[in-house]
Order: structure tokens, then sequence, then C-alpha cells
């Protein structure tokens, strides 16, 4: 009987430490504080890694009690990526309801060789605060939309957006030596775009690049596909067309670069820093041709026999 009267004391007094545990771990870590801290959870974080980043922002005490206070309350799933207006005087559970709702950034991906429809299409799909007539603003914007990902306000504007993006555009090139400023940036953003929707892999875009140089110096047409792309849109079914037809290369357009010799206008799409780079540095080659064959494989070709001996030979149509 006393063995069992000190087991039920000791189960009494841990149960008892383990609620002063919990409820100390759970307080505010400063429950007279008139601060508030922008917190951000990052794509791909996970529970331990946002406790850890709480506890050295000393928004939590314990980074135990909050981890399980997620899987207590099965927030696991819904916390979002974003950033978060957070205080010391919330407790831990407070804080944990809030990254699943109370964010005030979103995380935006906007993947290499977009064209700005299709941005729109994402941005239309995360921002709560689109307008269709982001369309046409971003539209004037084509080539200077830097792929990347972004933390963007939830309810920004056009203005605010594109400034993000065009800003984070001036960054990149100027890590690669090319100014703002630069007499070609136009001419180089456009050849980019052609790359960046040409080219199926990082390794090909420098090659491809001496394609289009090499045609350019001797006043061919550049007969990409990519142009007859962009002018066609979206099909019947809301697809974007993907292979051009021979009538397609009969098309009006100042796209069509099988009818018009030199560079499209403007950009057909938003490239990214390899496609830049290569555009402005392209590798040196003799090629004038280049074809892909149905399994993503890219081949060159000097001469327009060759070219033609490398469509039988991969079975292109």
């Amino acid at each position: 009987m006393k063995k069992l009267s000190i087991l039920i004391t000791v189960i009494i007094v841990f149960l008892i430490a383990a609620a002063v545990w919990w409820a100390n771990g759970n307080a505010p870590v400063d429950p007279k504080s008139e601060i508030s801290v922008i917190f951000v959870v990052s794509k791909g974080d996970g529970i331990r890694e946002i406790a850890n980043n709480l506890k050295a922002k000393r928004l939590i005490k314990s980074r135990i009690v909050f981890f399980l206070t997620i899987k207590q309350l099965n927030l696991d799933k819904k916390i979002q990526a974003g950033d978060f207006r957070l205080s010391p005087k919330m407790k831990a559970s407070e804080i944990a309801q809030n990254l699943t709702h109370g964010t005030l950034d979103i995380w935006i991906t906007i993947p290499e060789g977009k064209r700005t429809e299709e941005i729109a299409e994402i941005l239309k799909k995360e921002i709560s605060s689109y307008d269709p007539s982001w369309q046409s603003i971003l539209r004037s914007n084509e080539g200077y939309l830097f792929p990347d990902t972004y933390l963007i306000p939830k309810d920004a504007d056009i203005k605010t957006i594109i400034s993000i993006m065009k800003n984070n555009f001036n960054a990149k090139i100027k890590s690669i030596n090319l100014s703002q400023n630069n007499n070609r940036l136009r001419e180089i953003i456009i050849i980019a775009s052609l790359i960046e929707r040409e080219a199926l892999g990082n390794n090909e875009k420098s090659i491809i690049a001496s394609v289009i140089a090499n045609r350019l110096k001797v006043g061919m047409s550049l007969d990409i596909d990519a142009t007859l792309q962009y002018i066609k849109g979206k099909d019947a079914t809301g697809k974007w067309w993907s292979i051009p037809t021979i009538e397609d290369k009969e098309i009006n357009s100042p796209y069509n670069t099988y009818k018009n010799p030199g560079l499209p206008p403007f950009p057909i799409s938003n490239p990214g820093l390899e496609a830049i780079k290569a555009a402005v540095n392209h590798q040196v080659s003799n090629y004038y041709y280049y074809i892909h064959d149905s399994n993503g494989n890219v081949h060159f070709a000097r001469t327009l026999e060759d070219h033609n001996l490398n469509i039988k030979k991969y079975n292109i149509n």
C-alpha cells in the first residue's frame, strides 16, 4: 500500500511538473511587449526549422512545446509560406495558428521562359487583388520580368509587382556585368527570350545562341518555331500552341521569323540568367541549323543538306 502511495505521488508530481512545463513553454516570451516582428517562412521549411527560427527570434520559449502544439492542433500541412507579423506577447499556440492564415506576403514562383500571359495566370491564382487590366501592363514589360521566386504582398497592385520583378532583373544583369544603359540590352533580351523558349536545357543555350548569331550575321531568316507559338497563343481548348504547322509559317506578323529576317520587334518570353548569358557571350560555331528529336536531344548542322539528313535520321516531321 505504501509503495502504491509513493507511485501515485510520483505520478502526480510528474503530471504537475509536465503541466507547468507545458504552460511555461506555451506562455508568451514577453507578455508586456509592444513590438512586432516580421517572421518569414520560406518555401520548404519544416516544423523543426520554423521552431528553431522562432526561438532564435525570441518569439517562443520552447521549440519542443511549439513542435508538439503543431502536432496537437494538426497544423502540419496548414502552415503557409510567406511573412507574418508576430509579437513576443503571443502564446506559442497563437503563433502556430497565425502561421496558417496570417501571412502578409506570399511566395510566388515565376518559371523561366514564361510569356506575360502565363505570368498573369499565375498572379491571378495567387494574388487576391488581381485585375484583368494587369495583363496588358505585364505585356508592355515582356522580357524584363525576371523569372524567380518572389515574396509579394498578397494585396499588391501591379505597379508594385512589376517594380519588384524589374528591380530583380536589374540586379541579376548587373551580376554578369550587363548595364541597364547598354545600347544592346534590348537586342540581348530579345535574343535571350528566343533562346529560353527554344532550348531544352542550359547546356545547349550557348550553341543555340551561336546559331541565331550566325543567321543574323548573313541575313538569314531565323525560322524559330517559338515565335510562331508566341503569335498563336492558346488554341480552342485553352492550351498553349506547341507544334506550329506549315500554314503557321505564312502568318502575317512581325513576330514571324520565317517570313521576316532579323529579330522580332520585342521579346517573346521572360528569360532567365543562363539565357541572357548565352545571348551576351555565346559559343562560337559554324552551325546554322538545329532540331530536337523525340527524346529532347538537340542536333546541329552546318548546311541545309546536313540539316535535312538529321530530320530524316531522327524521324522528325
